[in-house]
């Protein structure tokens, strides 16, 4: 992956833009045409995130 980021706006940046990613995939699925995947993989995206946010908050 990329370079470790110690800056707190930085950081805050990053976790705006995945949020912001989240939302974009979220907004664009149709849910009579989810499936079981998709699902997952918004799990997924919300788990990565959730680490990032624990990991930039010590």
């Amino acid at each position: 992956m990329g370079n470790a980021v110690y800056d707190k706006n930085l950081q805050l940046n990053y976790l705006k833009e995945r949020l912001n990613m989240f939302l974009e995939v979220l907004d664009s699925m149709d849910p009579e045409m989810t499936e079981l995947e998709d699902v997952d993989r918004l799990i997924k995206m919300m788990d990565d995130l959730e680490f990032k946010i624990q990991q930039f908050s010590k």
